[in-house]
């Protein structure tokens, strides 16, 4: 080498170590000069500060190269790599088309190029550039890597798998491609495959935290919180201010009810990345499972006003607003979830709709979009085998809430009474329960098997149902809190039925049943349900005779209720409350002059903000009375003689507070809608033989409050038909409902057993 070039080229480095890039510029340009054969040695040192992550004076050199090797491609190629490194995608697009100029088949540029239209979002510009590299190619496992990643952000999951696998078949040891293989098999729900690819990943590196982050992930899916924890705890020990690990296990630490301590973590993610939306949506969950509902409603709008786009945090934020009935902005956000509902967007899971809405069609069209995000149709374990007919169908009821819960108060004497000599009944409780809860001690009796399956994954869990050979399984809490629907998904049981714990279709295409009756779901509206409708003769809710008032006698000076005054009551949940309700019942206590509205307090936001409703729509807050929490199911029911109506609310009707309300005989008035949520009111009235108290418009409803509230009479004639009806009617006949559940079991294993499809079935 050239001696005076050998001490320019010393020049140079000296002038990079001052951070005298211009000297270093003119210096070599010179050295080029003296010795443009030595190229290779300047070319060299560029590598070998690119290699360092000193790209500025990397850059440097490569820059001044050009001039003297304008037809050497490696140049170009090696300035978008470091232009990619520094997240200067354009620039880095511009030096590997001029590589790919200088030389077309350079298949390493089009995989770099591949790579950056990825990161650009470019998804059909990368898969073409990626094709390329591959036609000229088929040795390259980076770029099957690549474009497996490719066809993984446009959720062509299955067609990502076959390009990793194709990566992992040149390079068994591609650690990247284990990952990205391992990511995508999460999100085809296939858990157990996607945590066998990341132990791959972690052998060929350990020290690698996003695959302890991605594993820890999976876990959580597949309910293993506490080794989902440890593999957050590991992911941090090898990098401490990683926001996603703490977020992540913050989630595990509140599916472990360990609330405050899911609090800290999001806030420690927060502290670190104040930007970052999942970290505040998912603090907003836990903060309103802790009854801070105000505090979650900010993390909600932050969440959204950082990512618009967020999947469900629009509904939780108005099923959130909806608790405390904070009612600012309702209507936009109504029409924005309507809008990206209705664009199959995940604006919102399909429960808090159910009090938003009672448009059928919107609620299937959410309960679609939300089985197929959240439990797709499974096959891992295949086809379920065509079981021969038995002596006895066997019958399992899939529940989170064999406990104190409206569903168990309402099915425990149905449990009883099965026809043995017809059916064995089992219980998979999905949720541990203290051991001292009454209704689920009596549960535990009322069944053949009774079957505790908390610590199973939902893979598990079918895959002992199908051993226990179930015929018929029937998931009594769809879309609701603590269910798991997904047990459904890999098939159960080869028929599956929807009943009682939601109000509407479940919109997933493993589920062959849902159970209503002609009030509920009329012949016009079954086109709304992704399932066939069995259609009962009376109404579709059962309910326990043995559940009965107590023999406490409550005072109205003891409520807090006003002597010689109409009493309006209803004991409703919080978010079924609207200002469409509050502004129909505050035209009725208008009206009716000497009447009070006898509701519950729900949580004190709640009662400070429907008393502000009231006063700003004319009504005294002196006139609407809080019931405070009675423990006692049997107190309650006989507390409720102290009223004379109970109005409904709409469109989220009372469902089991209706039946509380008619059982201790005070009428119901309803306003019935399109929706089964907004019907369920009128299939009881219907059931019970009073159908003249249900209204189908909102001036109906208000008209006939005031009317009964006026009449005395006529709201006399009423309790006393509903007292007479009570003994001979349908509704509350146990006996009589059991028999026509079991004749719809019957149907639907009767077609089974024919090799018939699911079909909509009436049992007379």
């Amino acid at each position: 080498m050239n001696p005076k070039f050998q001490l320019m080229l010393q020049q140079v480095i000296q002038a990079f170590q001052g951070d005298n890039f211009d000297l270093a510029s003119s210096t070599l340009n010179k050295s080029l000069q003296v010795d443009v054969s030595s190229s290779e040695a300047i070319f060299d040192l560029g590598i070998a500060y690119a290699e360092a992550n000193k790209f500025a004076e990397a850059l440097t050199i490569f820059y001044c190269l050009k001039s003297y090797k304008n037809s050497d491609a490696r140049i170009p190629y090696n300035m978008g790599i470091i232009h990619s490194l520094e997240g200067k995608y354009e620039l880095a697009l511009v030096a590997y088309d001029l590589t790919l100029k200088l030389q077309p088949d350079y298949v390493e540029a089009l995989i770099n190029k591949g790579a950056i239209h990825n990161e650009m979002k470019d998804y059909a510009l990368a898969l073409e550039v990626l094709d390329r590299a591959i036609n000229l190619s088929e040795n390259y496992y980076e770029a099957y890597s690549n474009k497996g990643a490719t066809l993984h952000e446009l959720k062509r999951y299955d067609e990502a798998i076959t390009q990793y696998d194709k990566a992992l078949s040149l390079k068994p040891d591609d650690h990247e491609a284990r990952i990205n293989k391992g990511a995508t098999l999460h999100e085809l729900k296939r858990y157990d495959e996607a945590i066998t690819q990341y132990d791959k990943a972690l052998s060929l590196k350990p020290d690698d935290h996003e695959a302890w982050i991605n594993k820890g992930a999976t876990l959580y899916k597949l309910k293993r919180y506490e080794e989902a924890i440890t593999h957050c705890d590991k992911a941090l020990s090898l990098k401490p201010d990683n926001h996603v690990a703490w977020s992540s296990k913050g989630m595990s630490l509140h599916e472990l009810k360990c609330y405050e301590e899911a609090i800290a973590h999001y806030e420690r993610a927060l502290s670190l990345r104040p930007d970052y939306p999942e970290g505040w949506s998912n603090k907003g969950v836990t903060l309103h499972e802790l009854k801070r509902y105000e505090e979650a409603i900010v993390h909600y709008e932050k969440a959204l006003s950082l990512k618009p786009d967020a999947d469900w945090v629009y509904g939780d934020l108005v099923y959130t607003k909806m608790k405390i009935c904070s009612w600012s902005g309702l209507v936009d956000l109504l029409d924005i979830i309507c809008r990206k509902v209705m664009a199959g967007e995940k604006a919102a899971q399909p429960f808090p709709l159910l009090a938003l809405s009672d448009d059928a069609s919107l609620h299937k069209q959410c309960s679609e979009i939300y089985a197929q995000n959240r439990y797709p149709s499974n096959l891992t374990l295949g086809s379920i085998p065509k079981l021969s007919k038995k002596e006895k169908i066997r019958i399992a009821y899939f529940s989170p809430d064999f406990r104190s819960h409206p569903v168990s108060f309402l099915t425990s004497e149905l449990f009883e009474i099965h026809d043995r000599s017809k059916f064995e009944v089992f219980a998979f409780s999905l949720q541990k329960v203290p051991i001292d809860d009454e209704i689920n001690i009596r549960l535990r009796k009322a069944f053949d098997r009774f079957v505790d399956v908390d610590n199973m994954s939902d893979q598990e869990i079918a895959q002992l149902a199908r051993e226990l050979e179930l015929d018929i399984a029937i998931d009594l809490a769809g879309p609701t809190q603590y269910s798991r629907t997904r047990i459904f998904s890999y098939r159960a049981a080869p028929i599956q039925v929807n009943w009682l714990g939601y109000a509407g279709t479940i919109g997933a295409n493993f589920i062959d049943y849902i159970v209503a009756d002609k009030t509920i779901i009329p012949d016009q509206s079954q086109q709304f349900y992704s399932e066939k409708v069995v259609t009962l003769p009376d109404t579709y809710i059962v309910d326990d005779s043995k559940r009965i008032p107590s023999s406490r006698e409550f005072t109205k000076k003891e409520c807090g209720l006003p002597k010689n005054t109409f009493i309006f009551c209803c004991f409703n949940n919080d978010y079924k409350f609207n200002p469409q309700v509050l502004d129909s019942w505050s035209r009725i206590l208008w009206a009716a002059k000497n009447s009070v509205l006898w509701i519950p307090e729900n949580n004190e936001r709640f009662s400070a903000n429907i008393k502000f409703e009231f006063e700003r729509r004319g009504i005294s807050s002196n006139r609407v009375i809080f019931a405070q929490r009675v423990e006692s199911m049997a107190d309650h029911l006989t507390r409720y003689a102290l009223a004379d109506l109970f109005l409904d609310t709409y469109p989220y009707n009372a469902h089991t507070t209706t039946l509380d309300a008619l059982k201790a005989g005070v009428p119901v008035l309803t306003l019935m809608g399109g929706s089964f949520a907004s019907r369920v009111a009128a299939s009881l009235l219907n059931a019970i033989g009073l159908p003249e108290l249900i209204t189908n418009t909102q001036e109906e409803y208000e008209s006939l409050a005031i009317e009964l509230a006026l009449n005395h009479q006529k709201l006399a004639d009423i309790k006393l038909r509903l007292a007479n009806n009570r003994l001979t009617a349908p509704l509350f006949d146990t006996p009589l409902f059991t028999k026509n559940l079991e004749a719809a079991y019957i149907a639907m294993y009767e077609r089974y057993q024919a090799d018939l499809e699911p079909e909509h079935i009436s049992i007379a």
